[in-house]
């Protein structure tokens, strides 16, 4: 793990977003399917509950007001009980960064999910109903759109297309956007419909498109990695554009830059400057690619994926991010989405958390005081409860594993402080440790209910409590709160001492006292 992934995260607030695009209600509708019917070879469902979630554009704008921005949405609804439901849904985010035109002569796009449940107990979708209208829009509604638009770019950093070909981003409705944001040096991030032809887009920033939208849109196959250069080349070289992030689903997303577009990560809202380098004409360097690999996750529903990752594409560029980083996050969050149920905005905290989660698997769980206290410091800031104990751990035994695993249950991560060889000696005398410090902390390492391991030299941890601050210090039941080492520092802080009941007859004195009987 990369912990400058997480430092992009920390510059995501109050970042302004123009998001422009298809507003979308879902609808989904849960029961329990237990027989078929005697009408037709059909499942029954029976009703249990439904819920209303944002999609499409608006799932965007859930996506983008979660990670901290704020967003003014610009996009039509019908008047009907479901653009209620949406304008609704979109107040939960904000109430005054929304432009709304409602219609008479179109409903608003409803999707109306059915999930049946039987033994087992999980939703499966079983039906979608379609609710909508891809007409374009009348000229009258068209203006009003564009108007709304250049008003809400005013100060903006970057404005996000979502198309889904439903009528509102019409060819020039979108030509028009794009002419607006370049003449401010506003950078344009799309999701681009599944259409054969991009030609609206021309001239924007960057194209987030799938598999499918990318061989459509340029004829060209996408079935191997020797096929993502052409199709991505092709799509910056014929639309003009500065980046192409094609999803490829498990297998992460492929990035194509124009030169100069992948620089290191900028201030705060430079990212305009990649717009007005179109002025000086095309680059004389060829593109630069990338694939761009993502971690294998167990997939629960698909749906809204690629509106998660547009939207952490675009936070992450405004944040300061270069292409490759950006793309990164995105696949981290779209990850988080499908392995949840319907529509559901990712939060910074889930995204540090996946990475710190990371962290360990590549990094293992011994850290130097310097590397650990900002990785809790992220855990933190996400409400986790750190819990400390320290001891020399010579030979571990039944006694060592109850007792960290009841300090794990006090708190939600367990940061282990492990006695050097040299300080042991110095307590226990020169016929300790039997086992080195390599040796005890690798064997710690192997155990679940630890997170994190730490050496120390002192004669007692005082240092290391007063550094990390525990929010929970754990000793031994042989002591009493007033012997424990650090308890004050704890209970100023507002933390607490727990003391962990000893298991009769394990220790490590009786362990080595038992090995020289049987070895006389």
């Amino acid at each position: 793990m990369s912990t400058h992934l997480i430092d992009i995260l920390d510059h995501f607030p109050n970042h302004k977003i123009v998001l422009v695009g298809d507003l979308m209600l879902d609808r989904y509708i849960f029961g329990n399917t237990e027989r078929v019917s005697p009408e037709a070879p059909v499942p029954i469902i029976h009703f249990q509950r439904e819920e209303y979630r944002l999609g499409g554009a608006g799932f965007v704008m859930a996506n983008l007001a979660t990670l901290g921005a704020q967003v003014r949405m610009i996009g039509i609804i019908g008047k009907d009980d479901a653009g209620a439901q949406v304008r609704r849904h979109l107040n939960q985010y904000t109430t005054d960064q929304i432009s709304l035109i409602e219609t008479e002569n179109r409903p608003t796009v409803l999707k109306v999910r059915m999930l049946g449940s039987s033994q087992d107990r999980t939703p499966h979708q079983m039906l979608r109903l379609d609710i909508e209208s891809n007409q374009p829009l009348d000229g009258d509604i068209a203006n009003q759109i564009i108007a709304a638009t250049e008003h809400a770019l005013d100060g903006a950093e970057l404005l996000c297309l979502e198309d889904y070909n439903k009528g509102v981003l019409s060819p020039e409705v979108c030509t028009r956007l794009i002419q607006l944001a370049n003449q401010r040096n506003i950078p344009v991030i799309i999701d681009p419909a599944n259409i054969p032809d991009y030609s609206k887009y021309k001239g924007a920033t960057a194209l987030k498109l799938n598999r499918p939208e990318a061989e459509r849109a340029t004829g060209l196959p996408l079935r191997a990695p020797e096929h993502y250069a052409p199709a991505a080349s092709a799509l910056l070289e014929k639309y003009d554009l500065q980046a192409v992030v094609i999803t490829l689903n498990e297998l992460g997303s492929y990035l194509a830059t124009r030169a100069h577009s992948t620089d290191e990560p900028r201030p705060q809202g430079a990212l305009a400057s990649e717009s007005s380098r179109r002025a000086v004409g095309p680059q004389p360097h060829p593109p630069t690619h990338k694939w761009v690999q993502t971690r294998p996750r167990q997939v629960a529903d698909g749906t809204g994926a690629g509106d998660t990752l547009l939207a952490m594409l675009a936070m992450a560029r405004v944040a300061g991010a270069d292409w490759p980083d950006a793309v990164a996050l995105g696949n981290i969050a779209a990850g988080l989405e499908v392995e949840k149920l319907g529509c559901v905005p990712i939060t910074p905290e889930e995204v540090i958390q996946d990475l710190l989660a990371e962290a360990h698997q590549h990094l293992g769980k011994q850290r130097t005081l310097t590397a650990l206290l900002p990785e809790l410091a992220r855990h933190r800031a996400t409400g986790k409860k750190i819990v400390f104990t320290n001891g020399c751990f010579d030979l571990i035994h039944l006694g060592h594993v109850k007792y960290f695993q009841f300090a794990k249950a006090q708190g939600d991560l367990l940061v282990v402080g492990v006695n050097t060889d040299c300080s042991i000696r110095r307590l226990k005398g020169d016929k300790r440790p039997i086992i080195n410090e390599d040796d005890r902390t690798a064997v710690l390492e192997e155990l679940e209910s630890i997170d994190y391991l730490i050496k120390f030299d002192e004669d007692t941890p005082l240092n290391l409590i007063e550094t990390i601050k525990p929010d929970v210090l754990v000793k031994g039941a042989d002591y009493t709160k007033d012997k424990v080492v650090g308890a004050d520092l704890v209970e100023s802080r507002g933390g607490s001492i727990a003391l962990a009941p000893l298991v009769d007859g394990r220790s490590t004195s009786d362990l080595i006292q038992r090995i020289l009987e049987a070895y006389k």
